[in-house]
């Protein structure tokens, strides 16, 4: 696609039928999108959760087997873990403020789509991607 189309189908403005309110649909595809992103933000959270954790794990294991096995004390494990955690948080927030802005528009009947939050998802997951890849090569 042209990416002046794109554009133009990001700004354009969708009128309700019913000249306002917005009809039952509307608002429960609203609230389908909504927790579609809390889903998303809980399981971006939840992996970095069990990253730090299997960290967690991996140096109390050294510690325990002592010499008999290597372990790189300067890992990024916790600290992609942590962030992880953070954009979920960030991704509920961001999520919410979608939500009431698209009610706010659906009352008014005029909506205007935003790619917004789905860019920054995007763009965040795929940057982790690389970064875990480059770590896992380097660690080979």
């Amino acid at each position: 696609m042209n990416i002046k189309l794109l554009l133009k189908m990001d700004e354009a403005k969708i009128k309700s039928p019913l000249g306002g309110k917005g009809n039952a649909s509307d608002h429960l595809a609203n609230e389908r999108t909504f927790l579609a992103w809390i889903r998303t933000a809980i399981g971006i959270m939840a992996f970095g959760f069990v990253v730090v954790k299997f960290s967690l794990f991996i140096k109390q294991l050294a510690v325990i087997l002592g010499d008999k096995v290597t372990f790189q004390p300067k890992g990024y494990s916790s600290i992609t873990g942590v962030i992880l955690v953070g954009v979920g948080i960030l991704t509920i927030l961001f999520a919410f403020l979608r939500y009431k802005r698209t009610e706010k528009q659906l009352e008014a009947g005029d909506y205007k789509q935003s790619g917004f939050l789905i860019a920054f998802v995007t763009v965040f997951i795929v940057c982790i991607g690389l970064f875990l890849l480059v770590y896992l090569v380097r660690s080979i």
